[in-house]
């Protein structure tokens, strides 16, 4: 089985922007640590990052067919973009949605998520472990058929 990581703008910058909110771990350490976590639980995992929100919505799409559940951090298209909450619902797979950062405890505008109701789970605060958090259950939720 194969799960998408997949993340959205300014995530490329991990390890160099913001480090007292985001760590100081880049992007390649998320990518080995959600890696590592998929195969122990016996999956592959497609990891992607983009500053385009366009290519966000075609990969949810293409998940449709090439994946069996997502872990999305959609990042700033969190707070706005109906076009990747549309694509959530459209990929028709069990989608968590994961912020490295407690987006309830920041700016007022991050506190509010296009997505999160299209979605089977949010993670928010725990850093790298969300990501981890976010791989076991969906794994646990590809292994009993469920989609919440």
């Amino acid at each position: 089985m194969t799960i998408f990581v997949l993340n959205g703008p300014n995530l490329n910058l991990l390890g160099s922007r913001e480090q007292d909110v985001y760590g100081a771990g880049t992007l390649g350490d998320l990518e080995d640590l959600c890696t590592n976590r998929a195969q122990a639980l016996g999956h592959d995992v497609d990891f992607r990052q983009t500053n385009y929100e366009g290519e966000l919505v075609d990969w949810l799409q293409e998940a449709r067919t090439s994946a069996d559940g997502v872990v999305l951090n959609a990042a700033a298209f969190t707070h706005y973009s109906i076009a990747v909450r549309d694509a959530i619902v459209a990929c028709e797979r069990p989608v968590i949605e994961v912020h490295l950062s407690n987006i309830f405890g920041r700016e007022d505008f991050r506190s509010h998520s296009m997505i999160s109701a299209v979605c089977a789970g949010v993670i928010c605060g725990l850093g790298y472990r969300g990501y981890q958090a976010a791989i076991d259950a969906l794994a646990s939720m590809l292994a009993s058929g469920s989609s919440s």
